[in-house]
């Protein structure tokens, strides 16, 4: 006996996805989204007077991607 390869009329190949709700997203969202703030300013901000850690360690760290992002640090 020969088989198709081509699906029955009918059932699908592919299952069907369920679409995600935006009451399930929104707490990810926020969580990265503040996430992202904070490093932000670690990398753009932490140093001088905006400074919250004292000493120059996180601006030592972060030294190359404040380059890299453009941020002045000298």
């Amino acid at each position: 006996m020969a088989y198709s390869a081509a699906p029955v009329s009918g059932s699908s190949a592919r299952p069907e996805i369920a679409p995600i709700s935006l009451k399930a997203i929104a707490p990810w969202a926020v969580f990265f989204g503040v996430l992202m703030l904070v490093l932000l300013y670690f990398v753009g901000a932490e140093q001088g007077a905006t400074s919250l850690l004292s000493g120059a360690s996180v601006h030592e760290w972060l030294h190359d991607g404040r380059h890299l992002l453009g941020f002045p640090c000298h």
